[in-house]
């Protein structure tokens, strides 16, 4: 048979093509460092083997080391972006990141609004650099618009308790768990809390004086629901800076979700995920280490190799069938 001769309906036919990827729209600024944003997204999201759409609510303007400014869509745009592919492509997850004004907050949830039967993972990045006039704005909309839709909000602890519960005045930082009954009382299900300072391991007597001097760090990261600490991984803390390490964490976590995996196993396997990627991670330019969330497709190093400065991230531990590895951690 020529290609010619090939019936149309061979071609044409749906059914006889492999079904897709769960399809992940993404809600993010565009981070020229790669390092989070929507470059960040895509390559998680690949990395997952999902597949992710994209669309641009803010240009950072940004390098490894700092974030200096924005420009953000106009939030018409940013609608036009979403209900364009959707009216194409069926979707199995959201993923919402920096959304850029609280304008984009209302059309985002707009855009929502119409599809709550499909997980939404919200990640919320610290916004320091925001100036104060529309940092507030932005976290009002976040809270009153985008919380209400949210299944899992992921961010970090200080974070997260600054933006939950910003008159928290205990000398003892918030638990997970009422960080979860905050997110709670404007709907959002659960909260995915990220590097929570945990005491100092002590040194056994008869250590080392310069063992003594400096006591092992942990940090503690925990998926928490209004009821309690649901589940959660403690790993070493390592003296080494990271950026887009929330954006990966989320991204992952939508993309399993959207896969249909459980919440439980999919927040382990995430955090496996980010564990590895920032173990494989790389100093592009001056600044922070990017994610490599592309480390399972590294070659294995040869012998003799992998004696880098010590700054120099490990290499990372291949996952099993089953998506586990050990030992693993988090920063």
């Amino acid at each position: 048979m020529t290609p010619d001769s090939i019936p149309a309906t061979a071609i044409e036919d749906p059914a006889t093509e492999p079904p897709p990827p769960a399809c992940v729209m993404c809600f993010n600024a565009s981070d020229p460092s790669g390092a989070g944003g929507l470059a960040g997204d895509v390559a998680t999201i690949a990395a997952m083997g999902a597949h992710a759409l994209p669309v641009v609510t803010s240009i950072v303007m940004r390098d490894t080391a700092d974030t200096f400014d924005q420009h953000e869509i106009d939030a018409d745009a940013v609608a036009e972006q979403a209900r364009t592919i959707l009216e194409d492509v069926t979707i199995a997850g959201w993923k919402v990141g920096f959304l850029g004004s609280a304008d984009n907050v209302s059309a985002v949830a707009e855009v929502l609004s119409d599809y709550t039967e499909i997980p939404l993972v919200s990640y919320l990045p610290s916004l320091a650099w925001l100036e104060e006039d529309a940092l507030q704005p932005y976290l009002d909309a976040f809270r009153e618009l985008i919380l209400p839709a949210t299944e899992v909000l992921v961010g970090n602890h200080k974070t997260l308790q600054d933006f939950l519960l910003p008159d928290w005045d205990n000398e003892r930082p918030a638990s997970a768990r009422e960080l979860a009954v905050a997110a709670g009382e404007h709907g959002t299900r659960y909260v995915l809390v990220t590097g929570v300072m945990l005491a100092a391991k002590v040194p056994a007597k008869g250590a080392a004086k310069d063992a003594a001097k400096s006591p092992e760090q942990y940090i503690d990261n925990v998926l928490a629901s209004p009821q309690g600490a649901i589940t959660g991984e403690k790993f070493e803390r390592f003296d080494a800076g990271f950026i887009g390490a929330g954006d990966t964490l989320a991204a992952a976590l939508a993309a399993l979700l959207a896969a249909g995996s459980e919440l439980e196993p999919a927040v382990g396997e995430a955090l496996s995920f980010l564990d590895q990627s920032l173990d494989a991670g790389f100093r592009p330019g001056m600044g922070q280490i990017v994610p490599d969330r592309f480390f399972w497709a590294l070659p294995p190093p040869e012998e003799g190799e992998g004696e880098g400065p010590p700054d120099t991230p490990p290499e990372p531990e291949p996952l099993d069938p089953k998506g586990k590895s050990a030992p693993r951690r988090v920063h």
